[in-house]
């Protein structure tokens, strides 16, 4: 005799993957609203040879090499760069020449240009 089953058969489920896609695009969301997006600094540059008044008045050249600063080939810290700067200017828009030397980083003539641009100096070049 063969035992006859009252329940009738159950077929077996795949999993659904409704409730993973559904964490997957929450996370994405949160991610995405979460990213910071554009830049903290924009600095202005204009593009050089554009013939201008030229270069008058007595050297304004700022040497950066790795953390350290020189102003007219004597060591200087950034807090005092631009009083020293100051009294070499005859106009808040003269120009400042800016030279990286080996070993300087995009942070430091970064915040030597933020320095000078506190102090109200508007005109920088960067050398090479």
């Amino acid at each position: 005799m063969t035992a006859v089953s009252l329940t009738p058969r159950r077929r077996s489920r795949r999993p659904s993957l409704t409730p993973m896609i559904d964490v997957v695009f929450l996370l994405l969301v949160f991610f995405m609203l979460a990213a910071r997006f554009g830049t903290d600094l924009a600095l202005e540059t204009r593009l050089g040879g554009g013939g201008g008044d030229g270069y008058s008045g007595p050297p304004r050249l700022i040497s950066v090499t790795g953390e350290k600063l020189q102003l007219n080939g004597f060591p200087i810290q950034l807090d005092q760069l631009a009083t020293n700067l100051q009294l070499l200017m005859s106009d808040p828009s003269d120009v400042i020449i800016l030279r990286p030397r080996e070993g300087a980083t995009t942070q430091a003539l970064v915040d030597v240009i933020a320095a000078l641009r506190a102090a109200g100096l508007t005109s920088v070049a960067i050398v090479d």
